[in-house]
């Protein structure tokens, strides 16, 4: 059911690759969000207040066989949410009890045939003055962890096996003892056996120690990972926090993408209220059929000087606007949305 076909992964995979590398390095810290979770090497789906599949990164896509086009619609109507894995009763328990839950060892069927062994978590994203949390789900491959424990179990139960195995031949060379404590030779045969039986204890030993010696290596990859995705988040929340102007990040059809909290503080709208709307369709101090024209310039590929705007902010005060366009998308590309960042110009900068 989730298995696309392998020209349409590497047509996706390809795709999403040159979207990252074609990305200016100035379209600001938003975008550089979104292309680090794309990129992600962890499959990711992100569920708003609303209940509406929000964001599903390139391998998330790729694993489950969720389309572009399945982003925006109610994560229940689709297939993804009780299959492989029924994520309906655990989205309502994260948001009911407002906690992370974790779901071990469930089963996903690969695109490429193989089956994964995988831990879901499911995190609340509460934003602020949210209506309730977002959800932000993620999947870890521990299929190799999984494989290295029942090895790791296999080979404990046979040396289990072979410790019993030994006993018994102790008490049997015991009691050969007892029977035959005049027959030398026998006795040195019997020695004999038992010199070979512990060095297949001893080999064994060994080979539980080289499986221990993978398992060491592989939490440290994993702890190494770690730390990797908490400095990119440290980062990126860094850049977020220096942010003084209003963004607005607007699609082709001049829906709402991205709406920051400086767009917030300006117009008195918040980001889960707005997000998904057309941006003309706003009631809002600033006159948005000036920017109609300049927007459709900008994402026909031309360049856009910019605005100076009368306008009127949440607070009632008239303020002058000055806006910036930008197209969203590589120089050789067609754009696939544009930046709208908003100043109010009779402020001295923070």
């Amino acid at each position: 059911m989730f298995v696309k076909h392998p020209t349409a992964l590497a047509t996706e995979r390809h795709a999403a690759r040159r979207e990252v590398e074609s990305t200016p390095e100035d379209l600001g810290p938003v975008r550089l969000r979104q292309a680090a979770l794309e990129t992600s090497p962890i499959p990711m789906l992100v569920i708003d207040a609303e209940g509406s599949l929000a964001v599903a990164n390139l391998q998330a896509r790729l694993l489950f066989g969720v389309s572009v086009a399945d982003v925006g619609k109610p994560f229940k109507d689709l297939e993804l949410s009780y299959r492989p894995i029924e994520l309906r009763s655990r989205m309502d328990e994260v948001v009911s009890e407002r906690r992370a839950v974790v779901v071990r060892d469930a089963e996903v069927a690969a695109p490429e045939g193989a089956v994964r062994i995988m831990d879901v978590q499911l995190v609340p994203l509460a934003a602020q003055n949210a209506a309730g949390p977002g959800i932000g789900i993620s999947f870890f491959d521990t299929s190799r962890v999984k494989q290295l424990k029942d090895e790791v179990e296999r080979s404990q139960r046979e040396m289990e096996t072979a410790y019993e195995e030994l006993q018994s031949a102790m008490e049997e060379l015991e009691t050969t003892n007892e029977e035959l404590q005049s027959t030398n030779e026998e006795l040195e045969t019997t020695n004999e056996e038992l010199q070979s039986t512990n060095e297949e204890l001893e080999t064994l030993n060994e080979e539980l120690q080289s499986t221990n010696e993978e398992l060491e290596t592989m939490n440290d990859e994993l702890r190494e990972r770690t730390d990797e995705a908490n400095r990119m988040n440290l980062f990126l929340e860094s850049i977020l926090g220096g942010m003084q102007a209003g963004v607005i990040v607007v699609d082709r059809e001049l829906r709402i993408d991205i709406w920051n909290h400086e767009a917030e503080e300006l117009w008195g709208l918040r980001a889960d209220e707005v997000v998904g709307a057309h941006l003309m369709n706003l009631d809002i101090g600033l006159p948005l059929e000036q920017l109609r024209k300049p927007l459709r310039d900008a994402l026909a590929g031309e360049e856009v000087a910019g605005l100076e705007i009368d306008a009127v902010n949440r607070r009632g005060r008239a303020i002058v606007c000055h806006v910036t366009l930008t197209a969203l998308g590589g120089k050789n590309a067609k754009p696939v949305g544009a930046i709208v960042t908003l100043e109010d110009a009779g402020l001295e900068p923070r």
